[in-house]
């Protein structure tokens, strides 16, 4: 079978190796998932929904559990953030917490983490304060 970057794809974890997890996609093709690429827990047979990230020269496909592009996962990672702040009312992380804290709470990098915060920030859904996230309040509305 022939696969594009972005594709979406089923795969199947299939071990633990010193840069990632080697996964099946399909009956004859495997593909890698770096570590630097994996915000939650695996297991072992696992099958998950993955996305192409990569098909290098010499015919190795690398993949990812998140979709790529920013249009693409920028809707998921806001939704995982409006989500707990729902829940929380407040959120005592910022633009300044440490990756491994958001990673944690987030399952996603302090890079998406930052381009969501920003991309709410912008629409004004939030308010990024020194050490919280909150909603943004309407000033005029009483």
């Amino acid at each position: 079978m022939s696969y594009s970057i972005g594709d979406q794809i089923q795969m199947t974890i299939l071990k633990k190796t010193p840069l990632g997890y080697n996964v099946k996609i399909d009956e004859h093709t495997q593909g890698l998932l770096y570590e630097n690429d994996v915000y939650q827990a695996l297991t072992i047979g696992e099958e998950r929904i993955g996305y192409i990230k990569m098909i290098r020269e010499d015919g190795k496909i690398d993949v990812s559990i998140r979709p790529q592009g920013f249009r693409n996962a920028i809707d998921a990672d806001c939704d995982r953030i409006v989500s707990a702040l729902k829940q929380e009312k407040v959120l005592m992380v910022s633009d300044k917490s440490s990756p491994e804290e958001i990673k944690m709470r987030f399952e996603m990098s302090k890079k998406a983490f930052k381009k969501a915060i920003g991309f709410l920030y912008k629409r004004k859904v939030i308010v990024i304060k020194e050490d919280r996230i909150e909603f943004f309040k309407n000033e005029n509305k009483r």
